[in-house]
């Protein structure tokens, strides 16, 4: 890896993603790398935005979200509208993880008594001799 800039290669392995996956944030204008031919140059700020991303994607924000998150930073360099942005999504997507929680855990426990039933039921079965 150079100072300043980095292959497909270099971000693929840094960040544990495919080139497919680059190329697809590349085509949702998430990244915007520096082409020279067909070869694509990474710069820090595509790493800042790919960890952003990453880290947008495991909260379970959408593309389009993320999107728009990270295009406010071109209007606010201050950050503070894209971080009172990103709190908003952030309430809304921590309200849906803790319903989804809640909902399975209230299947875990559900499973949980079936299972306790059909092994109650199992052992108290009556013994059959072994086959010979």
């Amino acid at each position: 890896m150079t100072a300043m800039t980095f292959t497909i290669g270099e971000m693929c392995a840094e960040f544990g993603v495919t080139p497919r996956t680059l190329r697809f944030y590349e085509y949702k204008e998430l990244l915007a790398p520096i082409r020279e031919g067909q070869k694509r140059l990474f710069t820090q700020r595509d790493c800042a935005r790919l960890k952003l991303i990453l880290r947008g994607k495991r909260f379970g924000f959408t593309l389009d979200e993320i999107k728009d998150l990270l295009d406010l930073y071109e209007v606010d360099p201050t950050m503070l509208t894209q971080i009172a942005a990103t709190m908003e999504v952030a309430r809304r997507h921590h309200a849906e993880m803790i319903s989804r929680r809640d909902e399975l855990n209230a299947a875990i426990a559900d499973l949980e008594g079936y299972m306790a039933e059909g092994k109650r039921i199992l052992a108290a079965r009556p013994k059959t001799e072994a086959a010979a």
